[in-house]
């Protein structure tokens, strides 16, 4: 039940209220404490962080080490709490002690050698919940199996702080009455598919079809693993990684809070953008990582009857760094998303309320996050420094290892600007896309000796400097008192200038430069110029005579 419900027919309840901000809740303590437990679990193996609360862990190598040292058949004290694991098809006899039938199951001296590793991997997780619970006094529900499908499925059978395990004999029987919209990746269009299309309801229904018809039907990769997921078999590997590959905010606006007009989303947009900004930022600070790409999706309704089974349309776009252009991003991909949602849908105005739709889940959400290469760094570390761009020698000493800022070529001096510019800040237009739902292909082999184990737990903005190809470069409010010096100094570079021109006469030299200054190319070492100053005559003459033969580039 919802709060208020709950508080209605059981007024003496206490409620626990989580953390707020910005409206909505704050998450942040609970991503702290799933962060502790996801360190304590990867003492043990490889550890793919899969949400706030969800890990898968890889335990193979573990177990077959206890297997070879330790087998669970000669050991005479077992942990009772490994003996209280759910065991899928272990039958307890009437009067039976269910503990005692789980302690034979794992001694069995005639099991296979991936059944004596699952049996390791009863011990094994066990011995980690208790961990967790002593360090962190949180508990966790588990499934153990042979790969990471099987094993998130058993992981939400028994819950609280429990542990479920799927021998291979009994895979089809968790299949076969699984409804197959609780299957991953079959809770949207091709789960309806599957059931409007071939009459499938559970996972099992899929076996009375033929691989060959299952591609005639959805493709040649869908349809493979369509025939893979009814048998229990999945390829999927357990990734070596403990942070999440996304970020995300959202918020949900039920019945009559649902929102109907653009001020009203574009309040909640902000609200979310900003949030989705900090942690990006401290994801930026912390562990060096950008995100590429901004995503929208919402939940909508219509008031027309023959519209309400639309859902309307996720749309992306590339990430710009900075609250105030993801909030401008994320409200241009509602207003594309809408338009597509309406489609020849007449909506009725009255004042400033639009009539006929409504808003009941938005959220956004940064993706394709990526380490930052070593050896870079922000371009804005150049600007923060200025005495220190008059001496090559000194732009030797930094971190992105520029050596001599005369020595590039052309094309050397735009790529290690735009490995900056990009790396640091994507500034990429915000161009709508739709976002692609394929189904990726994927290999349907079973790993002979994989243990996969998902646990649950029960638990400012960049400065950036902006270019562009039309406008020079400039300081505002630092260029008329330096317009005076700038003239004496081209003055005096222009009658030293021929001998630094490898050959070429002066006036051709002047020429380019004016056709290069009246295009809006500055090349980087005429801004480094005007920024400061203090260099020395001999500097501005070995950085104009660099500028003209070597490095014609225009900023990105």
């Amino acid at each position: 039940m919802r709060g208020e419900e709950a508080k209605a027919v059981c007024p003496q309840i206490h409620l626990v209220q989580v953390p707020v901000a910005r409206g909505k809740a704050d998450l942040n303590s609970y991503r702290e404490a799933g962060s502790e437990v996801v360190s304590i679990l990867a003492r043990m193996g490889r550890c793919e962080r899969a949400s706030i609360d969800e890990v898968y862990l890889d335990l193979t190598d573990a177990a077959e080490t206890m297997l070879s040292e330790t087998p669970p058949e000669s050991l005479e004290i077992i942990d009772d709490e490994a003996l209280k694991s759910h065991i899928l098809g272990l039958k307890h006899e009437d009067g039976s002690d269910m503990k005692e039938n789980v302690k034979g199951w794992l001694r069995r001296s005639d099991a296979d050698h991936r059944e004596k590793l699952l049996a390791c991997g009863v011990l094994i997780v066990a011995d980690l919940r208790m961990q967790v619970l002593q360090e962190t006094q949180f508990t966790c529900s588990a499934g153990i199996s042979h790969n990471k499908m099987l094993s998130k499925l058993a992981s939400a059978m028994n819950k609280p702080a429990q542990q479920t395990v799927v021998p291979c004999s009994s895979v089809q029987q968790l299949l076969e009455s699984l409804p197959i919209k609780k299957m991953k990746q079959l809770g949207g269009k091709l789960g309806s598919s599957l059931q409007s299309e071939l009459g499938v309801n559970f996972v099992g229904d899929l076996l009375q079809f033929s691989e060959q018809k299952l591609q005639e039907y959805y493709g040649i990769n869908t349809g493979t693993w369509l025939w893979n997921i009814a048998r229990g078999i999945s390829g999927e590997e357990v990734e070596g990684r403990l942070l999440t590959k996304s970020h995300g905010s959202g918020k949900t606006f039920p019945g009559p809070r649902a929102l109907k007009t653009l001020h009203s989303v574009q309040h909640w947009l902000n609200q979310l953008c900003e949030e989705l900004s900090e942690r990006l930022q401290t994801d930026l600070d912390q562990n060096r990582r950008i995100a590429r790409t901004l995503t929208l999706h919402a939940r909508a309704y219509m008031s027309s009857d023959s519209d309400s089974h639309k859902k309307f349309p996720s749309k992306s776009c590339p990430l710009r760094y900075g609250t105030t252009k993801m909030q401008e991003d994320a409200m241009n991909l509602f207003q594309a998303g809408l338009r597509e949602y309406l489609g020849p849908f007449e909506v009725k105005m009255q004042g400033n309320k639009k009539i006929g739709w409504g808003i009941t889940g938005l959220s956004v959400s940064a993706g394709k996050i990526s380490d930052i290469p070593s050896g870079t760094s922000s371009i804005m570390k150049y600007f923060q420094g200025h005495d220190r761009l008059c001496s090559p020698s000194k732009l030797a000493k930094e971190k992105f290892e520029l050596e001599d800022p005369c020595s590039f070529s052309e094309n050397e001096s735009n790529s290690t600007l735009d490995i900056i510019e990009h790396t640091k800040l994507p500034e990429e237009e915000a161009t709508v896309n739709n976002e692609s739902s394929d189904l990726e292909s994927m290999e349907h082999k079973t790993s002979t000796n994989s243990l996969e184990v998902p646990f649950y737990s029960s638990m400012s903005s960049l400065k950036k400097a902006d270019f562009s190809q039309e406008t020079p470069l400039s300081f505002s409010g630092r260029e008329s008192h330096l317009e005076p010096k700038l003239t004496e100094l081209q003055s005096k570079v222009s009658s030293k200038e021929s001998t630094f021109e490898s050959g070429r006469p002066a006036s051709e030299q002047q020429v380019k430069r004016n056709a290069l200054r009246d295009k809006g190319t500055p090349s980087l070492l005429r801004f480094f110029r005007r920024v400061d100053p203090s260099c020395s005559i001999q500097s501005q003459v070995l950085a104009q005579s660099s500028d003209d033969t070597n490095i014609r580039s225009s900023l990105a």
